[in-house]
Order: structure tokens, then sequence, then C-alpha cells
């Protein structure tokens, strides 16, 4: 296990998504007193050594809350969903690693995503594993990934954990989550506005 620095760790937020589900940019709906978007980066930004959010494109970016220190990562590959977020996010940090989410998930844990950093050591990849699947939204991934990303991205293979078998990947079982997140709340996402009005019961007993 590695020790974390912040230094050594961009944050990417994915928020190129159409927000089909929600019907409306779930991005932007409130809650806590802040866009969602915000929320997640407040709790990223601490963490890393630079924030990147990963747009479809420029325009998206200007009904975003940002603030100047906030670097936008629009999509190299238009179209390619969440794993093309991942590739153009990862391409723009400054430093090797990248701390990636999405822009959904209010209750991320930061002892979690400090643990999941310092696991990096001797992997590509550092990925949860939540009911027997990988939580790739959100996860650890080196520059390594790149050169394996760009050639399914280039043939319309999208399925994010697809490059897995080409990579390093240190898969985190759910036990070793629980020591931090029992209630796993990290990976609770908002999808729907049914999801939302959850987010904001959670809110208001503390979560």
């Amino acid at each position: 296990m590695v020790s974390f620095s912040r230094s050594s760790v961009s944050g990417i937020v994915l928020a190129g998504g159409q927000s089909r589900r929600f019907g409306r940019d779930k991005a932007l709906q409130p809650l806590g007193g802040q866009a969602l978007i915000r929320r997640v980066m407040d709790i990223v930004s601490p963490l890393t050594r630079e924030t990147i959010v990963s747009v479809a494109e420029p325009s998206r970016a200007e009904s975003l809350p940002l603030n100047p220190c906030h670097r936008v990562a629009p999509d190299i590959y238009p179209g390619c969903g969440s794993l093309g977020g991942i590739f153009s996010g990862l391409s723009a940090a400054r430093v090797n690693w990248g701390l990636v989410v999405a822009c959904d998930l209010p209750f991320l844990n930061p002892s979690l995503l400090t643990y999941l950093a310092c696991l990096r050591e001797g992997f590509d990849v550092v990925v949860p594993v939540r009911q027997g699947r990988p939580e790739p939204t959100h996860a650890l991934y080196s520059k390594a990934c790149l050169s394996h990303i760009e050639p399914r991205l280039k043939s319309g293979d999208l399925k994010i954990s697809g490059f897995f078998e080409d990579v390093r990947v240190k898969y985190v079982p759910e036990a070793e989550i629980a020591r931090l997140d029992p209630d796993f709340l990290s990976f609770f996402n908002v999808n729907t506005p049914a999801d939302l009005e959850r987010a904001w019961r959670l809110v208001a007993e503390g979560s």
C-alpha cells in the first residue's frame, strides 16, 4: 500500500451524460443547498491536485457551477459515453493517476476514496466491487490505460470494464469497502427524480 498524496492524483468528474432517465439536467439539481455536481466536486477537490470536469462539448461547461480553478475536458471522441469521458479526463490530467467519479454520486466517502488511492502500487486500475460487479465510475485509473482505451473507442466497444483484461486491475471487495462505508452510500447515484427525493431525505438525516 502506498501513502496517499493529493498531489499525485487528479480528480475527474464525469458530466457528459444526457440525464435521459431523470428528464432534465441532473447535474444542476439542488441538493443540500448546492448543485449536485458541485457537491461532488467539493468532495473530490480536497483529495486531489486538480479537478477536471469531463463534458461532451465545451458549451456544456457554460451551464455548470465551475470555479476558475476547475478544468474542463471536452470529449476527444464524441458520443462514446463514460468510457470516452474517462479517456478525455485522464488525457487532460497533469499527473499519472485520475480519480474518476460520476457527477451523480452525492455521498462519496473521502475516507474510502483515500483508501482506494493508497492501493495503486503495482496496478493500473483500482476499482471497488459491489454485488459482484465493478464500479468503474468510482475508481482510479493510471495513464497506462489510455493506450488500451483508445482502440476500443475507435471500434465502438464502449463497455468500461472491457479493457480491464488488458491492464493490471486491483479489485477491492465489498468486505473492505464496508469497513469505511458500511451502508455503501458512496455508490448511491441519482438517476431519477425518486432518487433525488431519497437523497434529500438522506441529507436531512445527516448522511
